[in-house]
């Protein structure tokens, strides 16, 4: 018998924590109209989506998978492989995601996957750059990433509605399937690249985390953590808020300027809120790891098994809102869209729960590992040995192999 080699708690726990953030951002763009219900208990989701889910949930995603690379390259190179093989094997690792995510487009418009294929061919190369070089990237790709996600705030604001309506992937009744498909793919290139653009701030920051073990070791890096956290998260907040109060009605920007500031705003300290968030479960996974309870065991759970989870939430979502099945599209709006969202993920805490008890890893895991090959990271045996060995050594490979890390963290 064979269980998966051990693994540090704050990663998977992000990971579990982050399927709920992605579920409160796509559940929304599934309703035709967030507006329908209750005006208040819509109008408090509104103010919450857009302080703390509203493109922080996608940078969240991204910092993680971005952390997994070099998770990936240090546990490969640990075990004596060539840094240069390994990065060889994350890039056919990319290759797949994004089949994985040509092949999602048949069952729903939102894809993430393919993006992060994508953003693995282009972005491995930077695990192997100094940090000075990994951080200039990094901040670059930020214009280009804020500017894609501004442009549908700035229409919402024109338009007087929420950005949710913007992004709405709602079909109307009677709309046939074979057509909704042909459609995706047609615009597949084009969503494809705008994101990888959003995504490409987030895994590069990822990566810069990783290298200093910020997850991994949360103790030792803990007042950088709370420093980190309270900066990021306020900025976000405090950037969001215009937005807010814009969509909600409460304030009307008085210019064009106005407009796009408060379009451009939101998405660029997003991406703070969605770092932040990352650090304030490492720094709940301290606590956590001194007295794991079984709530932490089962998001854990769930955070190793992420990409079979994201799926699930897909077809959860179809099986609600699609006119082809429940067909309760035209009879939610943003509130009772986040308490299915809420559901879905508690349903997935439960089943990934389950799964590691039976020693399981997941249905999309066990695919992705076997059609990457061989080259993919082992398990190690039940008795553990030469796990210690390995973890010896891989302090002194990783130092050879890794960019030396220079100047302080922040």
């Amino acid at each position: 018998m064979t269980t998966p080699a051990p693994r540090a708690l704050a990663p998977d726990l992000a990971r579990g924590t982050m399927l709920l953030a992605i579920a409160f951002a796509h559940a929304p763009l599934f309703v035709l109209a967030v507006d329908h219900g209750q005006a208040l208990a819509n109008g408090v989701s509104l103010v919450f989506h857009d302080l703390f889910v509203h493109n922080h949930a996608r940078p969240m995603f991204a910092f993680l998978f971005g952390y997994a690379l070099v998770q990936l390259l240090d546990r490969r190179t640990a075990h004596g492989d060539d840094s240069a093989d390994v990065r060889s094997m994350l890039r056919r690792r990319g290759l797949w995601l994004l089949a994985f995510g040509l092949v999602h487009l048949l069952l729903v418009p939102i894809d993430i996957l393919a993006a992060y294929g994508i953003a693995s061919l282009l972005l491995v190369g930077l695990l192997k750059v100094r940090d000075r070089t990994l951080l200039w990237v990094g901040a670059l790709t930020l214009v280009p990433g804020t500017l894609a996600s501004a442009v549908p705030m700035l229409l919402a604001l024109g338009q007087g509605v929420s950005v949710l309506d913007v992004g709405s992937v709602a079909a109307p009744a009677g709309t046939d399937p074979g057509e909704q498909y042909a459609q995706r793919l047609v615009g597949a290139p084009f969503g494809m690249v705008i994101g990888t653009v959003l995504v490409a701030p987030g895994v590069i920051a990822g990566m810069w985390a990783a290298r200093r073990g910020l997850l991994e070791e949360p103790t030792r890096h803990r007042a950088f953590l709370v420093r980190a956290v309270w900066v990021t998260m306020t900025v976000s907040a405090l950037g969001a808020l215009p937005s807010a109060l814009a969509q909600t009605g409460l304030w009307t920007p008085a210019s064009t300027a106005a407009a796009w500031g408060t379009a451009v705003l939101q998405p660029l300290t997003g991406y703070f809120g969605g770092f932040g968030m990352a650090g304030l479960i490492a720094l709940v996974a301290i606590r956590a790891a001194r007295a794991q309870g079984p709530l932490t065991t089962a998001v854990s759970a769930l955070g190793q098994r992420s990409m079979t989870f994201y799926l699930f939430q897909s077809v959860v979502f179809v099986a609600v809102f699609s006119p082809l099945a429940l067909g309760l599209q035209d009879r939610m709006g943003l509130a009772a869209s986040l308490g299915v969202a809420a559901l879905t993920w508690l349903v997935s805490v439960l089943a990934a729960e389950t799964m590691r008890r039976r020693g399981y890893r997941g249905p999309a895991e066990n695919l992705l590992r076997r059609l990457v090959g061989p080259a993919y990271p082992a398990r190690s045996s039940v008795t553990g040995r030469c796990h210690s060995a390995a973890s010896a050594r891989s302090r002194t490979i990783t130092r050879r192999v890794l960019p030396p890390r220079r100047g302080p963290l922040w």
